[in-house]
């Protein structure tokens, strides 16, 4: 039976029609996904309370832990993944499937026993008040017990892209979102479970999809499927992927730090009302950075398989065009929160002074917002084509090197302003040191060809 060479285009197809082949299903998913946490928070805000929305900003570190942990094991998967179809090297892109099921399994029940052993001291550490706790704690218990599902969800999510089937991936996010935003309103008002109803659909909507993914993965015609021999762990493989996948999980554990740093800052000297702000304000905004992950996911295992190839010009061109794409969306974006802000913020919540307290710290975001599309771009690049340590290097830069110690300092001396103040000077210098690094690589990418 004929094998599928779908990813076989990838090194000789219109760099143009490639991206758009693969952004545009990884994009409007990627959107599709931030529409639903944002009609999630509006699902949570009128049916359970202001203090279940500040209490769901609580629990943004936790998920944003979990992400990384998934994005450990998927992003370096999925990337290696790319690299080796280039190679035409088939028996180590079988390791790779084999593999990412087997750590998904054991880092994602190691992570949820540990966090629900410790989880109200961890919730009160990261800023939770006695109101919004109980809202924090019920919401993440379900997330927790069905971390395993999540993490492999998003990893084998990550190998069908790479495998050349974004229109499958696009297709299995899809399933997620329509089941979660049906049982959203049905488990909170028809069921009455509350918030913790959104975080059963969010766990059930992802068993679905990931049961059709298995069941893919499952076909022997394909060049990469289960095979029994390949679920052994590999030094050689697992070594690969977390030397790759290193970097977006230090960018996601150092955005967990940030969070909490943010939130037990704004609940020092604004309250519960201005942590809640800051959730609204990240759902809000996090709709047009999404479209620029999804961007970039349809851009890794083009620029992943032609660096793979030695197909240098070919990198640099749809690193080109995905920068501009992205910088272009970060932009539309601003604009439109910053002409809207009142009428978007007032989706959420119909409480005047969260409205208000929302709206000021969101403008002082979109003062560099179309900035971070540049970074996020970069930083993905540098792992798509398996330079791990300068996608690091941008992180921290960033991270370490700035935000952190901003939002140990301001905060002292401007109160919540200085929290917000925080995010748009961080933003600005990480995008000039990015730009520097940029510049080099594009030299080094242009002599290479």
């Amino acid at each position: 039976m004929e094998k599928n060479v779908a990813h076989l285009t990838l090194g000789t197809a219109n760099i143009g029609k490639l991206l758009t082949q693969y952004a545009l299903p990884a994009t409007m998913a990627m959107f599709a996904t931030s529409l639903c946490n944002v009609t999630d928070s509006i699902f949570i805000g009128h049916g359970v309370g202001i203090d279940a929305l500040s209490g769901l900003s609580i629990t943004l570190p936790i998920i944003n832990l979990g992400i990384a942990f998934g994005q450990l094991i998927g992003i370096g998967a999925g990337t290696m993944l790319s690299i080796r179809l280039g190679q035409k090297d088939y028996e180590a892109a079988n390791y790779i499937l084999g593999n990412v099921i087997v750590l998904n399994t054991i880092i994602g029940t190691l992570f949820s026993v540990i966090l629900l052993f410790f989880l109200d001291p961890i919730l009160l550490f990261f800023g939770a008040s006695q109101q919004t706790l109980p809202h924090a704690h019920d919401f993440i218990v379900i997330i927790l017990i069905g971390n395993v599902v999540t993490h492999m969800y998003m990893g084998i999510n990550s190998l069908l892209r790479s495998q050349g089937y974004p229109k499958k991936a696009m297709t299995a996010t899809f399933a997620t979102i329509i089941v979660n935003f049906i049982l959203n309103p049905l488990f909170i008002f028809k069921f009455g479970w509350g918030i913790r109803g959104s975080a059963f659909a969010t766990i059930i909507s992802q068993t679905l999809a990931l049961a059709w993914q298995i069941k893919f993965f499952s076909n022997k015609t394909n060049f990469i499927h289960f095979q029994k021999k390949f679920f052994a762990l590999n030094k050689n493989t697992v070594k690969k992927i977390f030397s790759i996948g290193l970097s977006p999980f230090l960018i996601n554990v150092t955005t967990c730090i940030i969070i909490v740093l943010i939130n037990k800052n704004l609940s020092i000297y604004g309250g519960d009302t201005a942590v809640g702000a800051y959730g609204i304000v990240v759902r809000i905004l996090f709709v047009f950075a999404m479209i620029v992950l999804g961007l970039t996911q349809g851009m890794q295992p083009i620029s992943g398989y032609n660096y793979g190839a030695g197909l240098y010009k070919r990198v640099n061109e749809v690193l080109k065009k995905t920068i501009f794409i992205a910088v272009v969306v970060m932009a539309l974006g601003s604009l439109i929160a910053g002409i809207f802000p009142h009428a978007i913020v007032s989706l959420f919540t119909t409480d005047k002074e969260l409205i208000k307290v929302t709206v000021e710290g969101m403008r002082y975001i979109l003062i560099t917002y179309c900035l971070v599309g540049y970074q996020t771009v970069s930083i993905v690049f540098f792992q798509s084509i398996g330079k791990a340590n300068l996608s690091i290097i941008l992180s921290a830069t960033k991270q370490f090197i700035l935000s952190i110690p901003l939002l140990l300092i301001l905060p002292k001396y401007l109160g919540v302003t200085g929290v917000w103040i925080t995010i748009p000077v961080s933003d600005l210098i990480a995008f000039i040191s990015t730009a520097i690094l940029m510049n080099y690589e594009h030299k080094n990418l242009s002599k290479m060809e």
